[in-house]
């Protein structure tokens, strides 16, 4: 990334306080998003992205709690109050929920959302400002004028969903978090919005984090993508690199594991991502890895960078200590063979 980056994330850690011990949601993640760039961020369902989304911002519920440093702007946003990041958020940090009818005020026309977010950031517009920038928003959304004065419960779930990317647009943020914006919407409206998200970091230079399970959305929207594993990162880099070769084990299982046109059987990962009130010792993906080793549970991977900006933390890709005295990685193994063959 040649110019600074618009939000910049260090060993960032959110966790939950429950009756059986801490949730260790989040645990030291680090990654930037730069001006007009979208990282997507993969994993399993309970994996973190959401509590990483909600963090950047400070949306954390009671009884949650983090550290570490979320630079935007030159400030800081873990510690800073909750006065200050609201005046940041909307006109600079912008979420878009995954579940729309759920954030959308069911008693309240979607005039009236609109006019109520404008006039909460943007207090000095005149009320014919308010509309006309709110009928511009939904307008690119493909949502007609005609449907201003219409309640949420009157609209389709993907319109809906437009709906609520255009009231996180119509402040015009420089960061975008995106939640799961095409969960349970059909392939056509799916490609709507991923449309509007491209012309949206085109138009206005927008940073976005897309948030997601679908890595064919990843491959096809994104520039890089950080794969997440049990509240860490444990592979970033060029969303065609990691597809190509991915170089950590879950990253390739969660490939094989994705349905094409070309799939002749399902694949899947065995076990479950562990319990984060007390994660496995060293990686945290060994006891379903394939490839493990015996430093595997014993010490926790170090970062290892490779060609093009790409990271991963592995011991198949770590230093010369993580290979037992006189043997061979599996990764050696599967070269071996491949040369063999050749």
């Amino acid at each position: 990334m040649t110019a600074a980056p618009v939000v910049s994330v260090r060993g960032l850690r959110v966790y939950y306080g429950t009756l059986r011990g801490t949730v260790r949601a989040v645990d030291g993640v680090s990654l930037d998003i730069g001006a007009g760039e979208v990282l997507g961020l993969v994993g399993e369902s309970g994996c973190g992205k959401s509590t990483l989304g909600r963090g950047i911002l400070g949306l954390l519920p009671d009884g949650a709690a983090s550290k570490g440093d979320v630079i935007y702007g030159g400030r800081n946003l873990v510690g800073m109050s909750e006065k200050d990041l609201r005046r940041l958020r909307g006109p600079d940090l912008g979420l878009i929920f995954q579940e729309p009818m759920t954030r959308l005020d069911p008693l309240m026309r979607i005039e009236d959302q609109f006019q109520e977010t404008l006039e909460q950031h943007e207090p000095g517009l005149s009320a014919r400002e308010v509309r006309k920038r709110s009928l511009e928003t939904l307008g690119r959304m493909g949502i007609p004028p005609t449907r201003f004065r219409q309640y949420p419960h009157e609209f389709s779930g993907g319109m809906r969903q437009r709906i609520m990317i255009a009231l996180a647009l119509v402040l015009r943020p420089k960061l975008l978090i995106a939640d799961e914006p095409t969960t349970s919407l059909d392939v056509i409206v799916e490609a709507q919005i991923l449309r509007i998200l491209a012309d949206l970091r085109r138009n206005f230079d927008t940073a976005l984090l897309l948030i997601t399970h679908n890595l064919g959305i990843v491959a096809e929207a994104c520039d890089r993508v950080a794969v997440m594993y049990a509240g860490k990162i444990v592979e970033e880099g060029l969303a065609g690199d990691v597809f190509a070769e991915p170089a950590h084990p879950y990253t390739r299982e969660l490939l094989r594991s994705t349905i094409s046109l070309d799939t002749k059987e399902l694949h899947s990962i065995p076990g479950a991502p562990p319990n984060l009130i007390t994660p496995p010792p060293g990686c945290r993906f060994h006891p379903r890895c394939p490839d493990a080793m015996a430093v595997c549970p014993t010490k926790e991977p170090v970062e290892q960078h490779l060609a093009h900006e790409r990271r991963v933390f592995c011991w198949l890709r770590g230093p010369e200590q993580a290979i037992p005295a006189g043997g061979t990685s599996p990764l050696e193994r599967e070269e071996i063979a491949v040369a063999e063959e050749a």
